[in-house]
This record gives C-alpha cells, structure tokens and sequence, in this order.
C-alpha cells in the first residue's frame, strides 16, 4: 500500500466522490446563474414556496452540518476544520460536507492502524 492510497477507505472514497459532485453540480448552476446575470439570492427566495422550502430545508441542514463539522472535526482531532466552513462560502456545502466526510474517514482509518 503507498503512502498516498493506504488511509483511502471505500467510505472515503465514496464521501470524495460526492464532494467532487456537489462542486461540479452546484458551480456548474452558479456559473450559469453568473452569465445570465439572475438574482441568485433574490430567486432564493422568490421564486415561489417550493424554491423556499428547498432553501430553508437546505440552509437549516448546512447550519446543522456546520455544527457538527466544527464539533466532530475537534473530536477526532483535526486540525482546521472550521476551514471546511468558511470554504462552504466560497464554493458549496455540497462540497465542503462530504470532503470533511472523506478527511475524518482517512483520520479515523489512520488512528485505527496507528493503534492496531
């Protein structure tokens, strides 16, 4: 096993996977959101009941997530991990969330053979 793949569990691989989805599905939406010059945060909001229940649900589980993120990160020992929030604001938790995800896996893997 090399030095670079022996922590990648499948579970950290596959939580990579989906960080590397939700980057590439929300910019991709964002860029377009960009060029066309659209209200981003005003269709939010606006763009009818089903638009807004699908924003609070999403900001509320962000915020949750977020949370968890900073407390979990601190538990199991690594260092940063408030960076995967403040990088949620300049990319997207659907991004962010499953990268801390794949990193706490590789943490956990490694404490674990550290240990055995």
């Amino acid at each position: 096993m090399t030095a670079l793949t022996k922590h990648w569990t499948p579970l950290a691989v596959a939580f990579l996977v989906l960080s590397i989805l939700g980057l590439v599905g929300t910019w991709t939406f964002n860029i377009l959101a960009v060029v066309q010059m659209a209200d981003f945060f005003g269709d939010l909001v606006s763009s009818g009941p089903a638009v807004s229940s699908i924003t609070v649900d999403l900001l509320v589980v962000a915020i949750a997530g977020s949370i968890f993120l900073l407390v979990e990160g601190r538990r199991v020992g690594m260092r940063h991990a408030w960076l995967y929030v403040v990088l949620s604001g300049l990319t997207a938790f659907a991004f962010t969330f499953p990268l801390f995800l794949a990193m706490r896996e590789r943490k956990l893997t490694a404490r674990a053979r550290a240990t055995a």
